[in-house]
């Protein structure tokens, strides 16, 4: 596995600014399972007043939410997509993103690092940022 360093990812000044505009999340990788990261980190951002939007192949429901199986499918608002996903799907995710007019972060969790789609992000004026967690960053923050 080739692990690459984020070249893109916005600066960490600007995570307050980030956290304080945006309400409602789409998680792309939202796991049922409890034990899972994604699930604790979308459980905490729920309890800090955000909307998720679960992305995930199964189930109807997660954390109470409806679960859509993928950006394209979801009606309302996305400010934010937060993944949870392999490095190589962020590719996809930001295809996906560039057929909404919506969406003004990216952030690619911990370990998650993907340049390339990083950088078309970055060129359709959408802030990114890599192999940082949510929950740390907004706990670092706010609590």
């Amino acid at each position: 596995m080739e692990c690459e360093f984020p070249t893109v990812n916005a600066n960490p000044d600007e995570f307050r600014e980030i956290f304080e505009s945006v309400k409602t999340i789409a998680i792309p990788g939202l796991s049922p399972n409890e034990e899972k990261d994604s699930h604790k980190v979308a459980k905490y951002l729920q309890q800090q007043g955000y909307k998720i939007i679960p992305i995930y192949p199964k189930e109807e429901t997660i954390l109470g939410e409806k679960v859509y199986r993928s950006l394209l499918d979801v009606p309302e608002k996305i400010d934010m997509v937060d993944m949870f996903r392999k490095p190589a799907v962020a590719d996809a995710i930001v295809e996906a993103i560039a057929k909404r007019d919506d969406v003004k972060v990216l952030w690619l969790q911990k370990g998650i690092v993907n340049n390339n789609a990083a950088k078309k992000a970055q060129e359709m004026g959408i802030t990114v940022v890599q192999n940082r967690c949510t929950m740390v960053e907004h706990r670092g923050l706010f609590q």
